[in-house]
């Protein structure tokens, strides 16, 4: 902990120095939430200490995003290891990850971010109540960018991530072409209909699964926002209703409690079709729970949100045409890298 001072924990935590020098020397009674988001700030500096950043402007960007818990290190990941791509600034990330973050929470932190911020990266449900704030924050020169779901309409700069319908689209193909039974009931799961990009992977695998095996019926259940004891309540009830279902499109997370709820039912899987390369969906990848992946570059990600935020404030030249979306990947367990 001595490498750093406590204005920079102070800083990365955003917490006052009081606080920060109570913690630090066990000065009275720290409640176990801010002794955990110190500890948080202190393991961010240190992962960007490794990465090597280059003397030079410090530039704070704020990585605000509705995600479960089993994402966070991914995300963190992926982040953390392009600062290096930035050698010229030195960039300094504040993570903000809650799998509960409500639109109201949301609109809190990017306020409390407006002074102090050169930049926000959001992935947040669908909400009217966040486009006055984003319409703020852009007055006030803080640019914002939304990853893996959009905002439509808002003043965020640009959406940065994988077109979901054409992901959706991806695994209408696949299942098609694996489901090898005459006719399948498939249930498309999704953690939140708030979410667009949720949404519109949706969307893209009821149209082609139209096109592709119309004799497949498609039935969609929503709630649980990607945690595993809630999605695995929603489709146990869903199969307490519908004895025939027998394939799974999951667009969001929460796939260890849909696994379980089938299993608990006794029902079979004849294909199992999921999103995001995280450790466990890794683990049910290659112990044959999963068939198939689909997953994009999030380190590719990072990269063109960054430097989406420094063309904003003059600070790199600006780069035509705007990154297309990113390349969709489809992932089994004889390709995996991760």
């Amino acid at each position: 902990m001595a490498r750093f001072t406590h204005k920079q924990i102070s800083a990365q935590s955003g917490l006052s120095l009081a606080t920060i020098d109570r913690a630090l020397h066990q000065r009275g009674n720290v409640h176990p939430r801010t002794q955990h988001r110190i500890q948080q700030a202190i393991a961010d500096l240190e992962l960007m200490q490794k990465a090597g950043l280059a003397r030079g402007r410090t530039l704070y960007f704020d990585v605000i995003m509705h995600i479960p818990d089993r994402f966070q290190p991914l995300i963190r990941e992926a982040f953390t290891r392009q600062i290096a791509s930035f050698a010229a600034f030195r960039l300094q990330l504040r993570f903000h990850f809650n799998a509960h973050l409500t639109a109201e929470a949301i609109n809190q932190l990017l306020n409390r971010k407006a002074f102090h911020s050169h930049g926000i990266i959001l992935k947040a449900a669908c909400s009217d109540e966040l486009n006055p704030t984003l319409e703020s924050l852009l007055r006030q020169r803080v640019p914002v960018v939304t990853m893996m779901s959009d905002l439509p309409g808002s003043a965020r700069l640009r959406y940065i991530g994988m077109d979901n319908v054409d992901a959706g689209k991806v695994a209408a193909f696949l299942m098609s072409r694996w489901l090898r039974v005459s006719r399948s009931h498939i249930i498309a799961v999704t953690g939140s209909r708030d979410f667009i990009g949720e949404q519109e992977r949706i969307q893209g695998f009821q149209r082609e699964m139209r096109q592709f095996a119309p004799q497949h019926q498609v039935s969609v259940v929503a709630g649980g926002y990607g945690i595993d004891a809630q999605m695995h309540q929603s489709v146990t009830q869903f199969l307490r209703q519908h004895p025939d279902v027998d394939a799974v499109y999951t667009v969001g997370g929460g796939n260890p409690g849909i696994l379980r709820a089938f299993a608990e039912e006794k029902r079979q899987i004849n294909a199992f079709i999921g999103h995001d390369l995280d450790q466990e969906n890794c683990a049910l990848l290659q112990a044959g729970k999963i068939d198939a992946l689909i997953e994009h570059n999030l380190q590719l990600d990072a990269l063109h949100a960054f430097r989406t935020l420094l063309e904003f404030h003059a600070f790199l030249p600006a780069t035509a045409p705007v990154a297309p979306y990113s390349k969709i990947n489809i992932i089994t367990r004889y390709n995996m890298t991760a």
